[in-house]
C-alpha cells in the first residue's frame, strides 16, 4: 500500500496521510492508474474541519479491513473542496441529483473517464462496505449497465446546465425581492427556514442595502432581528468572538462548532455596517469581537488568514467550548457559578450532549463590569483545555472578504489596527498568491497549490483590495485590483457569459450551472461586486458593464429566489443607488472629519477616495484640489458633480441630497 497525501497542501489530506486507504490526490495520474486497472473510482471530498468526515475516516478509511476493499477494487481519491471548488461543485450536482441532497462526506463511484454511477455522502461502516461489494460486483458482472448508468447520468445533468437568460436587476426587482424575503422571514428566531438554520450573511447586506436606499423599516428590521439572535445564541461564541458553522435547531442554540474564515469574514461585514446604519452598541460590541478573533484565532503566521477552526477536539465535538452548571461552580465559585450559569442559559439538563450547555447570552448581565471579569475568567480557564485543530491553508478568495471587512469594520469603528491587519493581508496575500499575474487558489506556508484561482477568488479579492483602499488611500491597492479585474476578464469571460472556473482550467464531466450564492458568494456574483466597486473607483466604464452584464446573468436566480442571490442583489443595489464618488482632497482634522463623514454613509453606490493633493494616478482625484487651501470634498452621482465644499455640514447636506443618508444616516 502507498499513501500518496503526504506532500498535500491540504491539511484535510494530510488527516488522511497516515491512513492504510492506499489515497491518490486528484489528477491525472490517479485516472490513468484506473483505467490501466479496469476499476471504478473511489471519490471521497470533504474539508479539514468536518465533523462527519472526521466521523467517516474513523469508521472507515481507518479500518484495515475497508481499506483492503478499496485497494483491492477501486482506485482511491481524496479531495479538499475547498482547495477544488470546481471539483467539489461537479460531483455535488451529480449527488444531488441523484439522492435529493448534498454534503460532506461526499461519496462517489465514477467510470475511469469521471462519469458517476453513483453518489452519497455520508456512510457508516458497515452501509459502505456493503456499498463497495455491490458496486464492485456490478462493476465485474454487469459492467454495461454501470457505464450506460453513468453515461446518462451526465447527459442528464449536461442537458440541464445549459446558460440562463440574463435578466436586468431594477429598482422594482429588487423591492420584490425583499417582499418575498419578508414572506419567509422566521419572525419569531430571525433568519430564514427552519433546523438546521444557517446564517444568511448575503441576504442580510442585501436587505441593509435596501434599507439604506429605501428608508425600508421592514428589511432593517429582519436583519436587527437576526443579527441580535445569532449573536445572543450558542451561534456566536460567548467567550471568544466569532460565529460557527449553522445551528443544528431553528433558534440558535446548539451550532455545528467548526468556525470558518468565509462565515466570519462575512459577518464581520455584515455587523459593521449594520453598526454604521444604527445598530448601536450591541452591533459594535460583536464587529470588535468578532474582528478580535480573526486576529487572535485566525491569523497566520505571515500575516494571512486560515481557513476554519475544526467542529472537534480530540475527536468530540464541541468539547472545548460547552459547559455544565458544575464547572461553572469549579471554574468561578458558588456564587459566581450560579449566576454565571443564568447569564449564559447552562441548566442541569443541558443544552448539548451529555447534560453540557453552549452558552447563550439572551438578556444583558445587570452588572457589565462583573460581566466583563466573568467572561475574562473563563476565557483563561478554557484556554487551558484542549482546542480544535485549525486547517492553516489560505484560500485567496475567504481572504479577500476578510480584508474587505476588516477595512469596513475599521472605518466604522475608528479601529486602524484592523485596517493595518487587512494592509498586512493584502500585502502578503500579492507577495505569494499572484504568480505571473494570475491568481493561485491555495497556499500554506511557503507551498502554493496546483489548485488555479476561480472566479470567487479573483472577485472577492478585487472588493476585498476596494474597501482597502478606501480604508487607508493606497493607490497600490486599486493597482493590483485593477490588474486581477483585467485577468479575470480574459479568464472567466465566455461568448455566452461568464463561468466560475478559468477558460484554460481543467476539463470536467461536467460543468455545473453558475450564479447561486450558497455559504458563500458565488465566483458570479464575487465579480459582480468587486468589478462594480472597482469600476466606481476608476471610472471604468467596461468593468461597470462587466459588473450589470454578471448582475443580469444571475438576475432571475436572485430575484425568484432571493435565499440563494443575496449578494447579486447587494450589488445590483449599489448599480441602483450609484455610483456615489465622494473625492476629498487636503489634510488636517477637516479632511479627517470629512473622510469619517463619508465613512459613516450606508449608502450601498458609494465609494471615497482621498489624498493630500490632486493625484492624476487616481481619477477621482485627477485635477481635484484644496480649494482656497482648505480640505475639499466633491460629491457626484451617476457622473454629474456638486460644487466642491469645504465645510462639512455643506458635505453632509450634499450625501442626503444625494441620496446617501439612506434610511440608516438618522438612527440611533
Amino acid at each position: 500500500m502507498t499513501n500518496r497525501l503526504s506532500g498535500a497542501t491540504s491539511p484535510y489530506l494530510l488527516q488522511h496521510a497516515d491512513n492504510p486507504v492506499d489515497w491518490w490526490e486528484w489528477g491525472p495520474e490517479a485516472f490513468a492508474e484506473a483505467r490501466r486497472r479496469d476499476v471504478p473510482i473511489l471519490l471521497s471530498v470533504g474539508y479539514a474541519a468536518c465533523h462527519w468526515c472526521h466521523v467517516m475516516a474513523h469508521e472507515s478509511f481507518e479500518d484495515e479491513g475497508v481499506a483492503a476493499t478499496l485497494n483491492a477494487g477501486f482506485v482511491s481519491i481524496k479531495v479538499d473542496r475547498e482547495e477544488r471548488p470546481d471539483v467539489d461543485a461537479a460531483y455535488m450536482t451529480a449527488t444531488t441529483a441523484m439522492t435529493g441532497r448534498g454534503g460532506w462526506p461526499m461519496t462517489c463511484l465514477l467510470t475511469p473517464d469521471l462519469e458517476p454511477f453513483f453518489a452519497g455522502t455520508y456512510f457508516p461502516r458497515a452501509q459502505f462496505l456493503s456499498l463497495l461489494a455491490q458496486a464492485g460486483q456490478a462493476w465485474t458482472n454487469r459492467r454495461d449497465d454501470v457505464l450506460a448508468s453513468g453515461a446518462n447520468v451526465t447527459q442528464q445533468l449536461q442537458a440541464h446546465t445549459q446558460p440562463v437568460r440574463a435578466v436586468a436587476v431594477e429598482a422594482a426587482a429588487l423591492d420584490r425581492a425583499a417582499r418575498a424575503l419578508l414572506g419567509q422571514f422566521d419572525s419569531a428566531r430571525g433568519g430564514f427556514g427552519g433546523a438546521p438554520k444557517f446564517p444568511p450573511s448575503m441576504v442580510l447586506a442585501f436587505l441593509l442595502r435596501h434599507a439604506a436606499r429605501t428608508g425600508s423599516e421592514q428589511s432593517w428590521a429582519m436583519v436587527a432581528a437576526t443579527c441580535v439572535a445569532m449573536a445572543r445564541g450558542g451561534l456566536y461564541d460567548q467567550l471568544g468572538g466569532g460565529f460557527a458553522r449553522y445551528s443544528v435547531d431553528a433558534d440558535w442554540v446548539v451550532p455545528h462548532f467548526e468556525k470558518m474564515l468565509y462565515d466570519n469574514g462575512l459577518l464581520l461585514r455584515v455587523y459593521a455596517e449594520w453598526a454604521r446604519q444604527g445598530g448601536g452598541e450591541f452591533a459594535r460590541r460583536v464587529t470588535t469581537e468578532t474582528a478580535d478573533f480573526l486576529l487572535a484565532d485566525l491569523r497566520t503566521p505571515e500575516g494571512m488568514f486560515a481557513a476554519a477552526l475544526d467542529a472537534d477536539t480530540e475527536g468530540v465535538e464541541g468539547l472545548t467550548y460547552v459547559w455544565t452548571p458544575a464547572e461553572l461552580t469549579a471554574a468561578l465559585g458558588a456564587a459566581d457559578g450560579a449566576a454565571a450559569a443564568d447569564v449564559f442559559t447552562v441548566t442541569a439538563r443541558g443544552t448539548f450532549e451529555h447534560g453540557a450547555s453552549t452558552l447563550q447570552y439572551c438578556c444583558d448581565a445587570a452588572d457589565s463590569d462583573w460581566y466583563a471579569g466573568i467572561r475574562e475568567r473563563l476565557r483563561t480557564i478554557r484556554a487551558a483545555r484542549p482546542q480544535p485543530a485549525r486547517d492553516d491553508k489560505v484560500v485567496a478568495s475567504w481572504n479577500g472578504l476578510a480584508i474587505a471587512a476588516l477595512s469596513i469594520a475599521g472605518r466604522v469603528l475608528g479601529r486602524p489596527d484592523y485596517v493595518a491587519a487587512a494592509e498586512v493581508c493584502a500585502e502578503q496575500l500579492i507577495a505569494r498568491q499572484v504568480v505571473d499575474g494570475r491568481l493561485v487558489r491555495v497556499s500554506r506556508g511557503a507551498r502554493l497549490s496546483t489548485a488555479p484561482g476561480q472566479a470567487d477568488d479573483y472577485g472577492n479579492l478585487i472588493e476585498g483590495l476596494c474597501q482597502l483602499y478606501q480604508a487607508d488611500g493606497r493607490t497600490e491597492w486599486l493597482s493590483a485590483a485593477t490588474g486581477l479585474a483585467d485577468t479575470a476578464g480574459d479568464l472567466f469571460r465566455r461568448a455566452d457569459g461568464w463561468a466560475e472556473q478559468p477558460k484554460d482550467g481543467e476539463a470536467l464531466y461536467l460543468t455545473p450551472p453558475a450564479g447561486a450564492d450558497n455559504a458563500e458568494p458565488s465566483g458570479l456574483s464575487a465579480l459582480a461586486m468587486g468589478l462594480l466597486t472597482l469600476s466606481a473607483l476608476t471610472e471604468r466604464a467596461d468593468l461597470r458593464a462587466a459588473a450589470e452584464a454578471l448582475i443580469a446573468q444571475n438576475g432571475a436566480l436572485a430575484v425568484d429566489n432571493p435565499r440563494f442571490g443575496g449578494w447579486t442583489l447587494a450589488a445590483a443595489e449599489a448599480v441602483v443607488a450609484g455610483p456615489l464618488q465622494v473625492a476629498v482632497v487636503g489634510s488636517g482634522p477637516v479632511a479627517r472629519e470629512m473622510i469619517d463623514t463619508v465613512a459613516g454613509s450606508p449608502s450601498p453606490g458609494l465609494v471615497l477616495a482621498y489624498g493630500a493633493e490632486a493625484d492624476e494616478a487616481v481619477p477621482l482625484l485627477a485635477g481635484r484640489v484644496a480649494v482656497g487651501g482648505e480640505a475639499t470634498a466633491y460629491v457626484c452621482r451617476q457622473f454629474v458633480c456638486d460644487a466642491p465644499v469645504t465645510a462639512v455640514a455643506d458635505l453632509e447636506r450634499g450625501l442626503r441630497e444625494s441620496g446617501a443618508a439612506g434610511n440608516g444616516w438618522d438612527r440611533t
